[in-house]
């Protein structure tokens, strides 16, 4: 009995140094050194400063063209047929209590929109997608197709999505993605890039001599501070553009912080959402085209004043009155200031955490998150706004900080999420610290990530706004 006693605690023994020696191998502190001094932001600033000594503005008469492509799937189809959105069947993206299911319809359509602008020699589109996001194998082949077709890079497309978590799903491979997106179906990616390239086709065939103006109004009623409440701030700006063609067509591109996330994870048919509400009522109005781009959403839950399609009609519509309340005050110009910058970023070391202050070891994290050590940044400036798309949720909070900076200059800022690729949530750092799903789950390149975005934001912004 001793002697099986003393094997047993060998057997013990030795299976603790496996595991203490699985951890060491697996687990590492968070890493906090200063960003400033590691070679993610070397490289990074390095590029920023070759394209800042050479990039120019373009001043002179606008010409503005407006496209859009439906992207409702077709699902129950007898066989999938990508290029057509036809499926036999696709799930939804955006909650993952849904398990990958399949989405039983559609309640309402859901699109890609783009408008198209140039002014001189210099072109540019931006658009909105009504998508939980858009994802960077979805973003590459609309690119190969736009740089093909109509010899386009990545700086002159300007993405953004709605961030409705109704949207077409399936586009996602791996645990991560898959986990929000459902199974993985090649598929969908073939047909959101066709109604990318479509979009974009369509509005810069559709150019025509136009005036531009802009602006925001306040709706704090709609948007809350879902991390901490009233101990936390909101961005409670609604911001706009108006683009208007020669011959009296319309179209406004508009922004908003808060979540589309009014229909929860019961919700099984397509859907955009509050900006499907938003877009439909501006559309019907105006008669013109509705672009939405979700804003510095990071943390910023909606207030829709009620629940399921109620809610989202309720804060689409109000949010669409107000907007057109202001569009006869908003004075229009034939002639602007126009150009863009893209970045192409090093990121850091992924940080994804089982504890506050304990990650996994970056070779482990990639195993589990393929994502890129590489992402992009970009800006549009148009007269004295600037446009910034970000690869993430961005905050809310953060944009507020972004937004007085340019104010105090004389110019506006319009902070945008889910730019074509995704990277997580990008959140103010004082949060860092806190359990749950956006700082804890979400921040996947660690603790200085907030400050290397927003230094690199606040000098983008101030190089096209100072030429």
């Amino acid at each position: 009995m001793k002697r099986f006693f003393r094997i047993l605690l060998r057997l013990a023994l030795v299976l603790a140094a496996l595991i203490v020696g699985l951890l060491m191998l697996s687990l590492e502190g968070v890493d906090y050194r200063p960003y400033l001094r590691e070679p993610y932001y070397a490289e990074t600033t390095a590029r920023l400063h070759a394209h800042q000594a050479t990039n120019t503005m373009a001043r002179g008469e606008l010409a503005a063209g407006f496209g859009r492509a439906r992207l409702t799937p077709t699902i129950n189809a007898p066989s999938d047929d990508p290029a057509k959105g036809q499926f036999r069947s696709l799930p939804l993206a955006g909650y993952g209590n849904r398990h990958g299911k399949p989405a039983t319809g559609a309640h309402d359509d859901l699109y890609v929109k783009a408008v198209a602008l140039r002014v001189g020699d210099r072109l540019g589109v931006m658009l909105g997608a009504d998508a939980l996001i858009i994802p960077p194998e979805v973003t590459e082949a609309a690119m190969r197709r736009l740089d093909q077709e109509l010899k386009l890079s990545r700086e002159q497309i300007y993405l953004s999505a709605t961030h409705t978590h109704c949207g077409l799903g399936g586009w996602g491979e791996g645990m991560v993605a898959e986990a929000f997106a459902g199974g993985f179906q090649p598929g969908a990616r073939v047909w959101f890039a066709e109604c990318i390239v479509a979009a974009v086709r369509d509005a810069i065939a559709d150019l025509k001599p136009a005036s531009f103006g802009h602006g925001h109004f306040a709706a704090p009623d709609f948007v809350r501070n879902r991390l901490v409440g009233e101990l936390g701030k909101v961005d409670p700006e609604f911001s706009y553009a108006v683009l208007k063609q020669s011959d009296g067509k319309l179209a406004v591109l508009g922004s908003f912080a808060a979540h589309a996330t009014v229909l929860s994870g019961d919700m099984m048919e397509f859907s955009a959402d509050y900006p499907g509400c938003w877009q439909r009522a501006v559309e019907q109005a105006t008669g013109g085209t509705a672009v939405f781009l979700a804003g510095g959403i990071g943390s910023h839950s909606p207030a829709p004043g009620g629940k399921g399609f109620a809610g989202a009609e309720r804060m689409g519509q109000a949010l669409a009155r107000l907007l057109v309340e202001q569009l006869p005050q908003t004075p229009l110009t034939n002639s602007i200031t126009f150009g863009m910058l893209g970045l192409e970023l090093s990121l850091p070391p992924l940080n994804v955490r089982v504890s506050d202050g304990i990650r996994l070891r970056p070779w482990l994290a990639r195993r589990l998150m393929p994502v890129k050590q590489q992402s992009f940044i970009q800006a549009f400036r148009l007269n004295d706004s600037v446009w910034v798309s970000t690869p993430c949720d961005f905050s809310g909070e953060l944009a507020l900080g972004i937004k007085d900076c340019l104010r105090v200059r004389g110019s506006s800022a319009v902070v945008t999420s889910f730019n074509g690729d995704y990277i997580g949530y990008v959140i103010s750092p004082r949060y860092y610290h806190l359990d749950g799903y956006e700082p804890r789950l979400m921040s996947f390149f660690g603790p200085n990530v907030p400050e290397y975005f927003d230094e690199l934001i606040r000098t983008m912004a101030l190089s096209l706004v100072n030429q």
